[in-house]
C-alpha cells in the first residue's frame, strides 16, 4: 500500500505552506495526501444555523482550494479531503496515529502574536505517536529553500542539508536516524549529524578529565568517534547519502540551530512517555520548533 501523509488545513498562510510541503513530500514518497480540517460543531442553540452552515461551507472551500493546488502541481498525486467535526487536537492526534506522517503549519487561528508555534501544534506534538513535521509560513525575506509559499505551491527541495540532532548515543535514537537518512536520500542532499557536548562540572576537575582533555585525541574527538559509531549502520544502509558529522561544545539547542539555519529539514527526537505517562517536548525540540526558519520534523522514540 502506498501510505498516507496527512496535513491539517485551516485557511491560514501557515497551513497553506504546510499543505504545499506535504504535497511535495507525498509526491516524493509515492503516497496519498489527505487534507484534514477539524473544528468543533457547536449546538444550534449556541450558534445560529445559518452561521454554522456558513462555517461548514468555508471549511469545505478551504479543503477544496488546498486540494486543487496540490492536484495542479502534482497531477499524479492522489488527494483526499476530510472535514472532521471535532476538537482539532484529538482529531489531529488520531490522524497522526493513522498516517505515515502528519504535517502542520507553525501557527493557526487564534495564536498569540509573536509565538512561532500555536497551542494546537504544541498539544499535538506532545501526544502524537508518529512523526510530525511543522512548516513555517511565508515571509517576504524568507525562502529557506523549502518552497515558493508566497506565490505558488512548494518546489521539490534539492538544496540545503537535512540536519539531525543526535544527543542520545543509544539504540533509542534509531527512529530519528531512520527518518533523517530516508529524508536526505529522497531529497538527494547531504545529511549533517550534529552533536553538542560539555564537560560536567563535577567531572571537570578530576585527574581523569584533565588527562582526557590533554591526551592526543581529546574529549571532542572521542565524542566524534562515538557519533560516527552510532551512525555507521545507517551509513551502510544508505550509501548514497553524503554524511557530515559536526561535534561542538556548547548548548545542544544553540549548536543545532546554528547548523540548521539554512537546512531543508531539521530532525529532532522526542521521548515517548515513560512509566509516569508524562507527555513533553524536550528543550532542543522546543528550540528548533520556535526558532528554526525551515521545516522541523519531530520523531518520537522510546
Amino acid at each position: 500500500m502506498p501510505g498516507t501523509i496527512a496535513v491539517g488545513v485551516d485557511g491560514t498562510d501557515h497551513s497553506r505552506a504546510a499543505a504545499d510541503w506535504a504535497a511535495a513530500e507525498a509526491a516524493r514518497r509515492g503516497m496519498e495526501l489527505c487534507l484534514v480540517h477539524a473544528s468543533v460543531r457547536r449546538p444550534r442553540a449556541v450558534v445560529p444555523a445559518e452561521d454554522a452552515a456558513a462555517r461548514e461551507r468555508w471549511a469545505a472551500g478551504v479543503l477544496r482550494d488546498a486540494g486543487e493546488r496540490a492536484a495542479k502541481e502534482f497531477p499524479e498525486l492522489t488527494v483526499t479531503t476530510r472535514q472532521v467535526a471535532a476538537d482539532p487536537v484529538p482529531a489531529l492526534i488520531a490522524e497522526a496515529a493513522g498516517a505515515d506522517l502528519l504535517v502542520l503549519g507553525s501557527r493557526g487561528h487564534g495564536t498569540v502574536v509573536g509565538h512561532l508555534l500555536g497551542s494546537v501544534g504544541l498539544h499535538v506534538l506532545r501526544q502524537a505517536t508518529g512523526p510530525v513535521v511543522v512548516v513555517r509560513g511565508p515571509r517576504d525575506d524568507d525562502r529557506w529553500g523549502s518552497g515558493r509559499y508566497a506565490d505558488g505551491p512548494a518546489d521539490d527541495v534539492t538544496t540545503g542539508e537535512v540536519v539531525v540532532g543526535v544527543q542520545d548515543l543509544s539504540e533509542r535514537v534509531a527512529p530519528v536516524l531512520d527518518f533523517a537518512f530516508a529524508a536526505a536520500e529522497r531529497l538527494g542532499t547531504r545529511l549533517r549529524a550534529v552533536r553538542a557536548w560539555t564537560v560536567p562540572p563535577v567531572f571537570a576537575w578530576s585527574p581523569g578529565s584533565l588527562w582526557l582533555a590533554g591526551d592526543d585525541e581529546g574529549m571532542g574527538e572521542r565524542e566524534r568517534r562515538s557519533l560516527d559509531e552510532i551512525l555507521r549502520p545507517w551509513r551502510e544502509r544508505h550509501p548514497a547519502v553524503d554524511v557530515a558529522v559536526h561535534v561542538e561544545t556548547g548548548s545542544a539547542a544553540q549548536v543545532l540551530l546554528t547548523h540548521g539555519a539554512g537546512a531543508a529539514l531539521v530532525v529532532v527526537g522526542r521521548r515517548l512517555p515513560g512509566r509516569h505517562g508524562i507527555h513533553r517536548l524536550g528543550p532542543v525540540a522546543l528550540a528548533a520548533l520556535h526558532h528554526a526558519p525551515g521545516p522541523v520534523a519531530v520523531v518520537p522514540h522510546p
